[in-house]
């Protein structure tokens, strides 16, 4: 491994054991591992929020990097765990749709299937994966065990339907929302350099829900508080926030959003 990272992002939350749990497992097979908390605010189920997350987190991360995503509602069931490699960096999730977003913005280096039950914990609780099979593979592959080793090569991932990119007609762009952030922000699909390819955001007039709420601003407060605003966040994609508000409150959280000009 050229790092020493393992990063964690679950639905967990912060009450419960299920956290130290996963730790402990991997710190008592890899008690070098550097472990990082991406988030274990996920809404619970919301795979896609996680999805966009671990696209998000991505860059932040040095090579070799192992990931361990976990929002799993179908864990117990026939589902899949994966092993796959984007752009370097390692990912173990379940076969749901949440490598989806990496998978489509990432050349996928190879993707294994976690099958080898040499490296599960002895006894599997069915509603605790990340615990008894997604910590001790990470472990055991930061240790430097091959990932072939895991389980057999896949071409086939569950993917979720949703958009990445957003719909471009002649002087029109349709969005929806891929994200609700911590502020109630809006987070689109519409990507600026999507945009910019077309004809640029300069003059273009945004929507929401059909609500007219004007050009794309720079920051939050070129409008008064408690006023809409649009502009590109710092993943460079259309958000809508509310100064001082919550967008989500306001338009909800599957608002349609468009730019025409």
């Amino acid at each position: 491994m050229t790092s020493s990272i393992i990063a964690l992002t679950t639905d967990f939350g912060l009450r419960d054991y299920y956290v130290a749990a996963v730790k402990g497992v991997i710190l008592g097979i890899a008690p070098n591992a550097t472990i990082v908390d991406v988030t274990h605010e996920i809404e619970p189920h919301n795979v896609q929020q996680a999805a966009f997350v671990l696209l998000q987190v991505w860059p932040s991360y040095p090579a070799g990097t192992i990931h361990i995503a976990v929002v799993d509602p179908g864990v117990g069931s026939e589902r899949r765990i994966l092993l796959g490699r984007y752009a370097g960096q390692w990912v173990i999730a379940p076969d749901n749709g949440l490598v989806t977003f990496l998978h489509r913005e990432l050349p996928v280096e190879v993707m294994h299937v976690v099958e080898n039950r040499k490296f599960f914990a002895p006894a599997l609780s069915s509603t605790f994966h990340a615990r008894d099979i997604m910590a001790p593979v990470a472990a055991h592959l930061f240790q430097g065990t091959l990932p072939h080793e895991f389980g057999r090569t896949t071409d086939r991932i569950e993917m979720l339907s949703v958009n990445s990119q957003a719909t471009i007609t002649q002087n029109r762009v349709e969005g929806v929302v891929l994200y609700v952030d911590h502020f109630g922000t809006l987070v689109s699909n519409i990507r600026r350099d999507q945009i910019d390819r077309v004809a640029g955001s300069a003059g273009a007039q945004v929507s929401v829900n059909g609500q007219s709420i004007g050009t794309i601003h720079s920051t939050y407060s070129d409008v008064e508080p408690g006023e809409p605003v649009a502009l590109w966040g710092s993943c460079d994609r259309l958000e809508v926030a509310v100064h001082r508000g919550r967008a989500v409150d306001r338009f909800g959280h599957d608002a349609p959003v468009a730019l025409e000009w």
